[in-house]
């Protein structure tokens, strides 16, 4: 993987963690805890969206918009975990 794809990675990620963590309250993890949620989000979000007929693009926004989209499912599941325990 060259440098400037990991870069985007990691600022796709960043950025995806931090608005799902805006968009689901009280969910702060600092800037790795948001790149890490932000990419399993973009897994996530990759997987999902073409399943439920939804595609945001190739872009770096349509990314972004995936990731979150993904970034939010997996804290609202980790969510309903801490809440079962």
């Amino acid at each position: 993987m060259q440098a400037e794809a990991l870069l985007i990675l990691l600022l796709i990620g960043a950025v995806a963690g931090f608005l799902a963590g805006v968009i689901v309250k009280g969910y702060g993890f600092g800037i790795v805890g948001n790149i890490v949620v932000g990419i399993v989000g973009a897994v996530i979000g990759g997987w999902l969206l073409p399943r439920l007929g939804l595609f945001p693009g190739g872009n770096i926004l349509g990314q972004i918009v995936s990731a979150t989209a993904g970034a939010v499912v997996l804290l609202v599941l980790i969510s309903f975990v801490r809440r079962a325990a």
